[in-house]
């Protein structure tokens, strides 16, 4: 396997550069210190289809950034803005931030959740990368909004397409030569962590331009975006197609309690968390109404919108086109009264995300109606207009593997936005197509119980997944790529931590995240609260992927 490909320095290699970059390095003249830019002199570089609207240095301390709250004690650091303009109706804004002294050499890639139309300057963000010496880029992907709107895609394909994957790649590519004409040297090293559609992105970024970075986490990815939403809608109108068929949010601790009665034990600790869903055959039915509908209890017409949520969306034949919900993960903020049932019906974000999705993706009508959604028919259209366009489920990886990159991906098992299982197919996919030896070189996924969608839930959560190292290898998975990364050791397992809400909070449990297919046996001595009192296992034979 090469080594991996690495920016050239400006100093005495302009040549080496593109033409723009090289011109504009020596326009800056005496701007430039030892080894690169003032940042003021940064708004004068030119770099193909892409306008810089301001260089500030901004000075150590508070800064608010755009439509944000103050972020506090930040280092000093060069804010570099501007857009792309890779179409006729492309606008990618964009954002640089470059550590005024003490950077790492290394750059992070920020993502976007939902249907993105903001930059992430918060902790997982722009913020926390700059904070931790790393240069870091973010974009909105080429529209300003709600991340649960996606009116601006109505009429705009090629909208879609930086959205897609267009967006994200060309920020990256004039990040890197911002930070060369900065610093004087391009990024040792970029890396590139994000979580749901920003996990698609993670993905899309690996299969489609795998010289873009070096290290990709993938966290709960969407990237089987059409059969994601189709699945929403699938749960829509399986939930709100009558008022008898909808399950009420406050219905959702009894159900719980009882998938956790079920199946909690079954890896031999009663701990509130169930370590692989899959396993566990929990029956609905154990929940009808004997008498009056009350709520602890559900109707056999709620029952069977619940069945069809668990099994996932089919068409007539009996194709399953998207996993299914597993059970555990019902309760709770951010679970299912969230996501899936909604304070009411059409109130939840399944609804909001696939009515979004095929009335301004698909249909290009913001009138369309989601009582005519067919999940064969629409879902078969959704794959032609949209599917090369956002989908990123290509299981050849080859080329980022033969570059030396390294991909973790992981998924909480109690994700009520996008079915775990779909992580797990994916992976499979990744593995066949590579052979089990060559994947084990370069790919990881690690399912975290109890972790709802990208975090939260009632398992341990923190593992040091919302982008630049926060912790050691063995605590964070961040730092655990870095590691594979640049000195060649393949992760295993990380230990995920559960805070409780005091302030400031404390650790109340540890728990490792194991290498899939293994999970964690407690080695039945010391506390079940220790990471240290488990290990990782080969499982039992499972039912995923059915």
């Amino acid at each position: 396997m090469r080594s991996i490909t690495r920016l050239r320095p400006i100093a005495g290699r302009a040549a080496r550069l593109p033409l723009s970059i090289a011109f504009g390095a020596c326009m800056l003249g005496a701007g430039f210190p030892a080894f690169g830019a003032t940042c003021a002199s940064l708004a004068q570089l030119s770099l193909p289809a892409t306008t810089i609207t301001s260089a500030q240095a901004v000075p150590a301390g508070s800064f608010t950034p755009p439509k944000s709250q103050p972020i506090a004690n930040l280092p000093a650091f060069c804010r570099v803005t501007g857009f792309i303009q890779p179409s006729s109706d492309s606008h990618v804004e964009f954002e640089v931030w470059l550590p005024a002294s003490g950077w790492n050499g290394k750059l992070q890639g920020v993502g976007n959740g939902g249907f993105a139309g903001s930059i992430d300057y918060d902790g997982a963000g722009l913020s926390g990368a700059v904070s931790r010496g790393y240069a870091a880029a973010a974009t909105d992907t080429g529209h300003q909004g709600s991340g649960i709107d996606a009116s601006w895609a109505l009429g705009h394909p090629e909208k879609i397409i930086d959205f897609g994957y267009r967006a994200i790649h060309e920020t990256v590519v004039k990040a890197k030569a911002i930070v060369a004409a900065f610093y004087g040297n391009g990024p040792t090293r970029a890396y590139f962590s994000s979580c749901s559609n920003g996990g698609r992105q993670a993905l899309m970024e690996a299969q489609r331009y795998p010289e873009d970075y070096d290290g990709i986490i993938a966290g709960a990815p969407a990237n089987y975006w059409t059969h994601l939403m189709a699945g929403f809608l699938w749960n829509s109108v399986a939930t709100v197609g009558d008022a008898k068929t909808y399950i009420p949010s406050r219905k959702m601790a009894a159900l719980q309690a009882a998938t956790l009665a079920a199946c909690d034990a079954l890896d031999g600790l009663k701990d509130g968390v169930i370590d692989d869903p899959t396993h566990c055959q929990f029956d609905p039915a154990t929940l009808l109404c004997k008498g009056e509908e009350t709520d602890a209890c559900l109707t056999a017409r709620q029952i069977a919108s619940l069945r069809k949520i668990y099994s996932g969306p089919a068409t007539p034949k009996g194709e399953n086109l998207f996993p299914g919900y597993v059970v555990g993960g019902e309760a709770g903020q951010g679970g299912w009264a969230a996501w899936i049932t909604g304070g009411a019906p059409k109130g939840s974000l399944h609804f909001m995300f696939g009515t979004q999705c095929f009335s301004n993706m698909v249909a290009d009508n913001a009138a369309w109606d989601y009582t005519t959604f067919d999940v064969d028919a629409s879902t078969r259209a959704a794959d032609k207009k949209i599917g090369p366009i956002l989908n990123s489920i290509d299981p050849d990886l080859s080329r980022f593997r033969a570059r030396g990159g390294k991909l973790i991906m992981y998924h909480g098992w109690s994700d009520a936005a996008i079915a775990p299982v779909n992580a797990i197919n994916y992976y499979r996919s990744a593995v066949a197509k590579a052979g089990t030896k060559e994947a084990a070189a370069f790919l990881r996924l690690f399912m975290v119980p109890g972790m709802q969608h990208c975090g939260g839930g009632p398992g341990p959560d923190v593992f040091g997944q919302f982008g630049a190292p926060q912790g050691d290898a063995d605590h964070d998975v961040a730092k655990a790529l870095e590691r594979w990364v640049e000195a060649g050791v393949a992760p295993d397992r990380i230990i995920a931590t559960k805070f409780n809400e005091a302030k400031p909070p404390v650790a109340v449990r540890t728990r490792p995240l194991c290498h899939y297919p293994e999970v964690a046996r407690w080695k039945q001595t010391g506390s079940t609260n220790d990471a240290a009192n488990f290990t990782c296992a080969a499982p039992a034979a499972s039912k995923t992927g059915k």
